[in-house]
């Protein structure tokens, strides 16, 4: 069964790419912003534990509107706080973590990194797309959790695979109430901008920013991930 992320690294122009002789022997790092200077060491440090008992009182999920939670439309103040300036890690070097899912490595700009939690309990809702795994409560945040690999190679996730997952980790996009689900943390890199393909183009895959040549991988664009899963569409945009 086709890989979507396979074909695309099967592109003419980023195998091209891709057979490119790597400079991240040559790259000289420069200093980088305060949120993105972080080893993995580092960030695993500050992983939010699930915790049983909050000072503040949680919110009952079946009290809350699915709109609250997921909505299928973007309003105005969704739409003005998602929308993209100029990414600043297309300028200059900047650092990246990586994550696995089912053998499949992503990799997050570290500075659109919105936190990390350690997987806990979720409450899911009816009516929602499959890889809507459902609502988490931390403290009195609610996180909408999805199921990264229904997500992005649904056609894969047959039960064999579901069954395999061994989801640890919650991915925050940003400063969303959006959770990517992840298996393992891998490393966190600097990158040089020469070490990325970049994809300029968004109306195909706006949730693809770039491939990270060495690592062959999927450099994701946050902020256009956002408004997908604000909308309710999967990888294909539907």
């Amino acid at each position: 069964m086709k890989n979507y992320l396979s074909e695309l690294l099967t592109e003419p122009e980023v195998v091209e790419s891709l057979s490119q002789p790597s400079i991240a022997e040559q790259a000289i790092s420069r200093p980088l912003a305060h949120k993105e200077n972080q080893s993995l060491e580092n960030l695993l440090k500050t992983v939010n534990e699930p915790k049983e008992n909050t000072v503040k009182k949680e919110v009952n999920v079946s009290s809350v509107s699915k709109t609250d939670l997921l909505p299928i439309e973007t309003d105005k103040n969704s739409a003005e706080k998602h929308s993209s300036p100029p990414k600043s890690y297309r300028q200059g070097d900047f650092q990246a973590m990586f994550f696995k899912v089912a053998g499949l490595t992503i990799a997050v700009p570290l500075i659109e990194l919105g936190g990390i939690h350690k997987v806990d309990k979720t409450t899911s809702l009816m009516g929602k797309p499959d890889w809507f795994k459902g609502v988490m409560l931390y403290r009195d945040e609610k996180i909408n959790v999805v199921d990264t690999a229904l997500w992005v190679m649904p056609e894969k996730c047959d039960q064999a695979l579901k069954d395999s997952l061994n989801y640890q980790y919650i991915i925050m996009l940003n400063d969303s109430s959006w959770g990517l689900m992840a298996e393992h943390l891998v490393d966190t890199v600097v990158l040089s901008q020469d070490e990325v393909k970049w994809l300029d183009s968004s109306d195909k895959r706006p949730w693809l920013a770039g491939l990270v040549k060495e690592k062959m991988c999927a450099l994701l664009d946050v902020s256009a991930l956002i408004e997908l899963l604000d909308k309710g569409s999967d990888i294909y945009q539907e």
